[in-house]
């Protein structure tokens, strides 16, 4: 686009799986060697480059968010907010308000380590690449040497694999959230796991000592801006705390500093909460501590001792802040004897309850469900992560290595079907109840993520028919549960008159249109800038309710959502199908000609927001026709034939209007009027792709959805970009660009991925992962657009919006591959 306390099956899966995994985990925590990393998981040198740095279309400067190419996966729990690492070792990218993004390095949020081999001279430094703006922490030793070691991830996983050129010991840390598959408790949790291993590898003993340092970040999350300048502290105080653990091995003791603030009662905005550090890391360790510094200070109060000893001085009282801000740190240190190996777990965690958005209406996350609504429990969150992250980092192999191993399948596909899911956590998402609301069941909870940080919508409609392949695969549950909410709305209106953006802009004049009409699927499910969920369609490009695809999108994606997981939801069906009958009869006004077949009105009225199409098209037919066949299918599933021999008459004689007006001899033309009307869109079957995944059959004969494919192949991707760049989302029949709009010269990630799905599910397997590499190529290996996944990119791989939505569609490749 341009511009559920789980219920009680929930809880036995839950407790299946993780005490399946539980079975195969050692009884104390293993320690991770560097050779034990994924060996296809994607990877760069640690605070290195990509090797062609790209950026947003020259056009689009000042518009689009562009923070450069220091980023790496995101940690948080799905709906509990989120922060990066980037892949040079500084935290720097912050989802935790919800909507809203935010990208500085803040750089008391930060790993050192103290190593002193015995007979030696001790070294320490932070393991990041590159001192902090502003000469922060001057004392710090920031010389870690870029290139020494691998960044990698698998997310829900990542791994900072660091060299030995500086360091005497072999240090590895993994870091995750407990992100895992058909689980709708853990994967809420807002924690981090960091288990560093340490290895000495040579033949004398080596003393190390790990730090980590936090800042005091409670009230840091209040408005829209992208930074922090805004930040408030007054009334923050940091607290060392340590208490036995039962169960834990040894002496059990944990230990770390809990960040909070004065307040009377329970949390009740937004940005107030908790932070916590926590470590418990086993018998021979000693942990020390300075629980609160200033983060103006040149830091040294912190690296004077550090880096004599590897010891902080344990100085804790709790000093509450009058408007400075504070951090504190604490330090394990250890001894390993020669070729020893020792593995020490941290918790980050964070208890921020409350999400609200300019409405101000209030939600409670999805995780007070199991730790409260009060805010003040980040310590118990931190202390269940370090009980219970061998279990989960398990878990998380477990679901992974079936594919990651598949040796069958390319090894770069492999690393991105993990990595894509990073959004589903770091959209902005909002998984929650509104607070004060009657107590309703856990599996009630709403859930939506946006668009894209650019385009702040959540759940688009258009965008999400893609992009919530990812959401179906794993978390089905909550992904019927946002198709409820759209449900919900389709008999509303909102009579209320607004300025049409593209038509005003167009004809330089205000031109109105109306927010909704009923039985007009929204575009959207609303704004952070408004009142998300309660009052849909914020954007306002287009004159949404006259789309032609929302609501064919909208059926398609209630099928599929039964037919993909097990087609025995009947109550899913039954709830939604006078939505889906609505949508369909809203429809029928658009078919003017009385053929069956709907046509374009003549201006963008699609996911292509910016093509126009007139009269009959292939994308919106294609659709169209899946539509009715869903319906149709639905309708006997429901007890309806009559309802089903209509739609299924009605679908027969579109088909035949599709074939006389689209098809060409080789490909179905773009549309039979307007603009670009011979041109080869690479989505021009997006309805039969839909179709073939979910069981609906045949939209068009075989033979005419193979040649289109193929001259999908060999004009959209082969004839740009000499194919090393994905597909074109419009092209001439001779393979000459079109330059009528910005949309035809694009490559779009997420429609790459559901081509290449079609191509897949048609028999062209080696065409559809030709065609998704090119968007590996751009995104993973040369432009530096990784966990940032745009929506598109031009031919000089120039994207426009980041961190985007649709590229989830990846997972569509794997619903062909299975029918395989």
């Amino acid at each position: 686009m341009f511009l559920p306390q789980a219920g009680r099956s929930h809880r036995v899966q839950i407790n299946r799986f993780i005490t399946a995994i539980a079975i195969f985990a050692a009884a104390s925590a293993a320690c991770l060697s560097q050779s034990q990393i994924p060996a296809t998981a994607w990877r760069i040198p640690i605070g290195t480059a990509p090797p062609n740095p790209g950026g947003q279309r020259t056009e689009l400067h000042g518009v689009n968010i562009d923070d450069g190419y220091w980023q790496g996966a995101p940690v948080g729990g799905i709906g509990a907010g989120t922060f990066s690492r980037s892949e040079r070792g500084h935290f720097e990218r912050w989802h935790i308000k919800a909507g809203i993004h935010k990208y500085q390095d803040v750089p008391t949020n930060q790993f050192a380590v103290f190593a002193q081999q015995e007979g030696a001279a001790p070294v320490s430094m932070a393991l990041a690449v590159g001192k902090p703006k502003d000469g922060a922490l001057s004392s710090w030793n920031w010389n870690y040497p870029a290139g020494d070691g691998e960044y990698a991830a698998v997310y829900p996983k990542s791994w900072f694999a660091y060299g030995t050129k500086a360091l005497p010991v072999k240090l590895t840390v993994e870091q995750f959230s407990p992100v895992l598959p058909n689980n709708y408790k853990e994967t809420s949790y807002p924690v981090a796991i960091y288990r560093w291993s340490a290895e000495n590898p040579s033949s004398k003993p080596v003393t190390v000592s790990i730090l980590f340092s936090w800042t005091n970040m409670v009230g840091w999350f209040r408005d829209q801006s992208r930074n922090f300048n805004n930040a408030a502290n007054d009334q923050n105080f940091d607290q060392f705390k340590t208490e036995k653990v039962d169960g834990a091995t040894g002496t059990g003791q944990m230990s770390g500093i809990v960040f909070d603030r004065l307040r009377t009662g329970s949390v009740k905005d937004e940005w107030d909460g908790q932070f916590a550090i926590a470590t418990l890391p086993g018998d021979g360790a000693e942990v020390t501590y300075l629980a609160t510094y200033p983060t103006s200070s040149d830091g040294s109060e912190v690296w004077q001792p550090f880096s004599k000893d590897g010891r902080l001085p344990n100085v804790g009282q709790p000093i509450a802040s009058s408007g400075d801000a504070f951090a504190g740190a604490f330090a394990v240190r250890f001894t390993l004897a020669p070729h020893e190996k020792r593995m020490v777990p941290m918790a980050l965690s964070w208890d921020l309850p409350v999400v609200q958005f300019a409405g101000g209406r209030k939600w409670d996350r999805h995780y007070t469900h199991f730790f409260g609504t009060e805010g003040t429990h980040a310590w118990e969150i931190a202390r269940t992560a370090l009980q219970h992250h061998e279990e989960w980092g398990q878990a998380i192999d477990a679901w992974q290595k079936p594919i990651l191993t598949d040796e069958k399948k390319p090894a770069w596909y492999r690393a991105e079907l993990f990595n894509e899911l990073y959004y589903l956590a770091d959209g902005g998402t909002l998984w929650g109840r509104e607070a004060g609301a009657a107590k309703q069941a856990i599996d009630k909870d709403t859930f939506t993520y946006i668009e894209c940080f650019d385009y702040p919508f959540y759940g688009s409609l258009d965008v999400r028919f893609y992009g919530s392949f990812s959401l179906l695969r794993f978390w089905p549950e909550i992904e019927k549960q946002e198709m409820r909410e759209y449900t919900a709305t389709i008999p509303q209106s909102n009579p209320q008159r607004y300025m049409w953006g593209w038509k005003s802009a167009r004809e330089n004049r205000i031109v109105e249109y109306t927010r909704k009409t009923a039985g007009a699927a929204p575009h959207d499910l609303g704004s952070p800038g408004e009142d998300p969920v309660i009052n849909p369609t914020q954007y306002n490009y287009q004159d949404v309710s006259n789309w032609r695809d929302l609501n064919s999108k909208y059926v398609l994606m209630i099928w599929r959502d039964y037919a993909l997981t097990g087609a025995n939801d009947d109550a899913f069906l039954r709830d939604t199908w006078p939505a889906v009958k609505q949508a369909m009869e809203h429809l029928k006004q658009y078919d003017t000609d009385g053929d069956g077949l709907i046509e374009n009105g003549g201006f963008p009225d699609q996911t292509y927001d910016d093509w126009i199409a007139t009269g009959e098209s292939a994308y919106t037919g294609s659709l169209y026709l899946a539509a009715l066949k869903a319906t149709a299918r639905m309708a006997d599933k429901l007890g309806e034939p009559a309802t089903a021999k209509a739609y299924d008459e009605l679908e027969a004689r579109a088909a035949t209007a599709y074939v006389k007006k689209l098809w060409t001899g080789t490909y179905f033309r773009y549309a039979v009027k307007g603009q670009d009307t011979e041109a080869v869109m690479a989505e021009q079957l997006a309805g039969q792709w839909y179709a073939g995944l979910t069981g609906l059959g045949d939209l068009v004969p075989k033979e005419m959805r193979v040649s289109a494919l193929h001259k999908v192949y060999d004009t959209n991707v082969r004839k740009f970009a000499k194919g090393e760049m994905g597909a074109v989302s419009g092209i001439a029949a001779d393979g000459s660009p079109l330059h009528g709009n910005p949309q035809t010269e694009e490559v779009w990630t997420g429609a790459t991925f559901a081509v290449a799905s079609h191509m897949i599910d048609e028999g062209l397997t080696d065409e559809g992962f030709a065609t998704a590499k090119g968007v590996n190529n751009v995104v993973w290996r040369d432009r530096g657009y990784f966990f940032r996944t745009p929506e598109a990119y031009d031919i000089h791989g120039l994207y426009r919006a980041s961190m985007y939505m649709r590229p989830g569609s990846i997972w569509s490749m794997e619903y062909a591959l299975d029918k395989k």
